[in-house]
């Protein structure tokens, strides 16, 4: 039953995402940044880890997780090292995905030409 929760949620993520995307002038990019961003204050008021608790994976795999991170992280930094941490902290958790991002992106750059 934790399969069809996960593969549900991440379909309303999607369809949400879709849903945005034919309604508005919205582009892709700001529908990321709008589910980072929702992602992160599902985290500041400790919502999101109760639904990674009761979903499961599929909480932890869509671009929202990604807000939920940045803000974990920053709240550890800060009481690990102070006003410092806050900024270390998210720099030093999330760095990992940023680099393969931009790894990923560099050699789909090299094989794939852009079309016109």
């Amino acid at each position: 039953m934790n399969i069809f929760y996960s593969f549900m949620a991440v379909g309303i993520i999607c369809m949400i995402a879709s849903l945005i995307y034919d309604t508005t002038k919205l582009t892709p990019g700001h529908i990321t940044s709008l589910f980072v961003v929702v992602g992160a204050f599902l985290a500041i008021f400790d919502f999101y880890d109760i639904l990674i608790e009761n979903i499961g994976a599929g909480m932890s795999l869509p671009i929202t997780s990604f807000g939920n991170s940045l803000v974990n992280a920053a709240y550890e930094g800060y009481h690990a090292n102070g006003f410092y941490g806050l900024f270390n902290g998210m720099y030093n958790t999330t760095s990992a995905g940023i680099s393969g991002a931009i790894i990923c992106g560099f050699f789909v750059t090299l094989f794939f030409k852009p079309k016109d």
